[in-house]
C-alpha cells in the first residue's frame, strides 16, 4: 500500500533530478570507519569470507520509475514482496519440468541495507541499457543452438560446470553459494567463488594486461585508490559467463571496507558490442563465520551425455518418421 501511494505521488511529482538521486543514495551508503582493520603495510584487510546474497533486484522493477531509495516501511513491504515472488515453491509454471524447491536456495531474505530498489546504480532508471542490434542477434542465435543442442559448446558455462553463474566476473547476487573468500598475499589478491571453486588471481604489481593466454575469468590487474581497491579485467577467453556480455567486455570492480563486518563491491561493466552503454552496480557483503565449501558441479557432468544423446534420438526419430513416444 505504501509503495502504490509512492507510485502515484512519483507520477505526480516528476521532479526527482538526477542529482538528487545521487546525493540521496550517497548519504545511505556508510562511510568507511576509521578504524577498519589494516595489513602490516598500511593496505586494508579485505580478507576473509564475504556472504553477498540479498533479495534487492539487480534491476528496479519498472512500475517503481524513478523511485531509487525506499523508507524504512517501504522498504519492509518490497522486501516481503520479493521474498513472495522469488519462493520457488510458488512456481505455477506447467510449460516445463520446474525447478527445485525453496529449501535448496539460499538467496537470504533482506534488501541491501541502503534501502535500493536495484543493485544498479548507473543509469540512474536502476536498469542495465539496451543490448546494441549485433548482441540481439548474437542473443538469437545462441538460443537457437541451445535450444537444438548442436554441441556441448552451445550450453551455458554454468551448465557445464565451467564458470558459476553468479562468480562472473563480475559477481552478482543470485539462488545460492553467494560467498566469496578474499585472499591478500604480497603482489596478489585471490577471489575463491564457492560457486564452482573458481579462483580468480589479480596482479598488484603489473599494469599491461596479457592477451595470451586467454581465460575464462579474463585478465586482472589491480591497484589502490586511497583505502579502495580497484581491479580491471579484459581479455576474456570467449562470450563469458556474465549476461550478453563479449570476449571484449572491459570490467572496473571496487573493493572498500566500511567497517569490521562489511565490504562494499561496485562494478561498472562497458563491452560497446553488447549494451549502449556502460553501467554500474554496487551492494555490500557481510563477514561470515562459515568456510568455503567445495561446490561439487555434477548436474552438468552427468547429464550433458544424455541431453547431446536425447536429442539426437529425437532428431533421428523424425528422420525416420517417427513420434517420440515410438
Amino acid at each position: 500500500m505504501l509503495l502504490k501511494q509512492r507510485l502515484v505521488q512519483a507520477s505526480l511529482l516528476v521532479v526527482c533530478s538526477l542529482g538528487w538521486q545521487v546525493n540521496s543514495m550517497a548519504q545511505l551508503v556508510p562511510e568507511p570507519d576509521a578504524n577498519i582493520p589494516r595489513l602490516a603495510n598500511g593496505k586494508p584487510d579485505l580478507q576473509g569470507t564475504w556472504d553477498f546474497r540479498t533479495v534487492t533486484p539487480m534491476q528496479r522493477p519498472e512500475e517503481l520509475g524513478d523511485i531509487a531509495i525506499l523508507s524504512a516501511e517501504e522498504a519492509e513491504e518490497f522486501e516481503a514482496q520479493r521474498i513472495e515472488l522469488l519462493n520457488r515453491d510458488n512456481f505455477t509454471d506447467t510449460t516445463t519440468t520446474g525447478d527445485y524447491n525453496d529449501f535448496w536456495y539460499d538467496r537470504g531474505n533482506e534488501l541491501d541495507g541502503d534501502r535500493r530498489t536495484s543493485l544498479i546504480i548507473d543509469p540512474p532508471n536502476g536498469r542495465i541499457p539496451p543490448l546494441t542490434e549485433e548482441a540481439r542477434t548474437a542473443q538469437q542465435q545462441r538460443r537457437e543452438a541451445a535450444e537444438l543442442n548442436l554441441g556441448i559448446e552451445v550450453r551455458p558455462l554454468a551448465e557445464r560446470c565451467i564458470m558459476g553463474f553468479n562468480s562472473g566476473p563480475p559477481m552478482i547476487p543470485s539462488a545460492y553459494n553467494n560467498n566469496v573468500q578474499l585472499v591478500q598475499a604480497g603482489d596478489h589478491l585471490l577471489i575463491h567463488n564457492e560457486m564452482v571453486h573458481n579462483v580468480r588471481i589479480v596482479r598488484l604489481n603489473d599494469t599491461e594486461h596479457r592477451d595470451v593466454p586467454r581465460k575464462w575469468e579474463g585478465d586482472s590487474i589491480g591497484y589502490w585508490d586511497g583505502d579502495t581497491l580497484v581491479v580491471e579485467t579484459r581479455h576474456f577467453a570467449r562470450d563469458t559467463a556474465f549476461g550478453n556480455s563479449s570476449a571484449n567486455m572491459n570490467l572496473v570492480e571496487k573493493f572498500w571496507r566500511i567497517d569490521d563486518d562489511t565490504i562494499a563491491y561496485e562494478f561498472t561493466v562497458e563491452d560497446p558490442a553488447t549494451w549502449t552503454q556502460p553501467w554500474t552496480a554496487m551492494f555490500t557483503m557481510r563477514k561470515s563465520v562459515e568456510p568455503i565449501y567445495e561446490y561439487a558441479c555434477h548436474e552438468g557432468n552427468y547429464a550433458m551425455a544424455g541431453i547431446m544423446a536425447g536429442w539426437r534420438r529425437l532428431e533421428v526419430q523424425e528422420e525416420l518418421g517417427l513420434s517420440p513416444e515410438d
